[in-house]
């Protein structure tokens, strides 16, 4: 993917305009703004417009060519009905449409028009959007003749440069997760991940550390060990810590799931679809990817990003059905379900992370159930938590940042469900409601550290719907735990 400006201008710059995009809201009669067009150009696009042909309904798209002035294209977007969506969402999905367009016709610049008024956050929105349906992942493919623009500008009446910049950084950090869970598995190991997350962190200067077995076996990290040791690829526990505050303030953790391939181990999965689970370490992808984001931005927060990652395969060193773990808390585990090994990765991921930074408070995303896909589809991911002032932080950053997260209920009865006969706890409840006693099970690990957890099965990778993101990984929930710690950092909307 060729590199791109992203800036913003009250009108386009001297000279030819390839591309011109202009939103149009479901039901008007004309769009919202004309900026970017001289006064001949107005006046031929309101007797184009009298004609209805464009309805406005979200992501349609009509083709104008005018017939004299700079301007070579026209595209009208349509926006969708006012406040069908939340947030800012309207302008990230308006520039993944307008850009959709602009590499069709493989346009070198697109000049995206905002309506009269619209702030930084629309204006972050709409750089957000440009920036993320720049990605393709096409490492492994002969080149396409499509190609993005290497030039968008957003027209606006008050230019706001740091919310655009603000944008591409968020969308930036996004795209480096997407890539990482595009990757096939035999490409992104446990290995390479942790090099992956280490070059990332050593390019800002940040503190890692990447324990290995051996340092695993020193500190009991029984589940991690047991999910990994079916596979040859050795299993990693990376540490990624940013200290914008200075030491003293405790940090927020952000933890990630981090499995890099799940054939569901012994309890083996079915074929159909199985590819789809190199996406399994997404979580771990999206805490990494806005670490670097919060390091980029300079926010004044302490964060900490940590990430089990193993491959779960089976063979004849799997661990099995039956068997017991100790894990780094001392909590015992029985296996009854080797595909049920998210949870216990992050059981020693979270345990450590909190014996470790002693978190001001602790989030972790995963990908962990098809409960949760049962019960949200793929609109939003599962939010449970011990702390409801802060499960709620996180459903206005999910709202805010176009990643929703709806709240789920954690009862007590939950926990019923994983006790054993033989160990403290067991890794599966059974069907019934499996996304929160999969919760219920973490929450074990956590003590008594603020925590919440995003369970992200639905939302990981999409098809291709969502103007602005192309089939494959999403980088969810990278976006919502930007915001968040942006909130936590005093610079955004709590």
């Amino acid at each position: 993917m060729n590199e791109a400006t992203i800036g913003a201008a009250v009108a386009p710059a001297a000279g030819p305009v390839p591309l011109l995009a202009l939103p149009w809201t479901e039901g008007a009669n004309e769009p919202l703004t004309t900026r970017g067009l001289d006064a001949d150009g107005r006046r031929w696009l309101a007797d184009v417009a009298r004609r209805g042909d464009m309805r406005g309904q979200r992501d349609e798209t009509w083709w104008l060519y005018p017939p004299g002035g700079s301007v070579e294209r026209v595209v009208l977007v349509g926006i969708g009905k006012d406040g069908d969506l939340p947030g800012e969402e309207r302008w990230r999905r308006y520039a993944g449409a307008a850009l959709a367009a602009a590499r069709r016709v493989r346009a070198p610049a697109l000049a995206l028009a905002l309506p009269d008024g619209a702030g930084a956050d629309a204006q972050q929105a709409a750089a957000e959007g440009a920036e993320l349906a720049r990605y393709r992942f096409a490492e492994f493919k002969k080149p396409e003749d499509e190609s993005p623009p290497s030039a968008v500008t957003l027209l606006v009446d008050t230019p706001d440069a740091a919310a655009v910049e603000r944008g591409r950084i968020v969308a930036a950090a996004a795209n480096w997760a997407r890539r990482l869970g595009d990757l096939p598995p035999n490409v992104l190991t446990p290995e390479r991940m942790a090099e992956e997350a280490a070059n990332m962190a050593q390019a800002r200067g940040l503190r890692v550390t990447v324990l290995g077995p051996e340092a695993m076996r020193r500190e009991t990290m029984g589940g991690l060990l047991a999910v990994a040791q079916g596979s040859t690829h050795e299993p990693r526990l990376v540490l990624a810590e940013y200290w914008g505050a200075g030491g003293d303030a405790a940090p927020l953790v952000l933890v990630g799931k981090g499995i890099t391939f799940d054939s569901g181990g012994l309890s083996l999965k079915p074929a159909a679809n199985m590819e789809e689970m190199k996406f399994d370490m997404a979580g771990a992808a999206a805490v990494l990817a806005a670490l670097a984001a919060v390091c980029d931005l300079g926010l004044p927060v302490n964060v900490v990003a940590v990430t089990p990652l193993a491959e779960n395969l089976p063979s004849g060193s799997a661990f099995r059905p039956g068997d017991i773990l100790r894990t780094f808390a001392g909590v015992t585990v029985e296996v009854v379900n080797t595909d049920a090994e998210g949870r216990l990765i992050l059981a020693d991921a979270l345990a450590y992370a909190r014996s470790r930074y002693r978190p001001a408070a602790m989030v972790d995303a995963a990908t962990l159930t098809v409960a949760c896909v049962v019960a949200l589809g793929h609109a939003a991911a599962g939010l449970v938590g011990t702390d409801a002032a802060l499960v709620e932080e996180l459903r206005r950053a999910g709202d805010r940042s176009g990643e929703r997260a709806w709240p789920l209920p954690l009862y007590e009865e939950y926990r019923e469900q994983i006790r054993s006969d033989v160990a403290d706890i067991k890794n599966s409840g059974g069907r019934a409601a499996g996304a929160l006693t999969a919760a219920a099970f973490l929450r074990e690990f956590v003590g008594d550290t603020p925590w919440a957890h995003l369970d992200i099965a639905g939302v990981a990778w999409g098809d291709g719907k969502v103007s602005y993101l192309a089939k494959g990984a999403t980088g969810a929930p990278t976006r919502l735990l930007i915001e968040w710690v942006r909130a936590r950092a005093g610079v955004a909307q709590g």
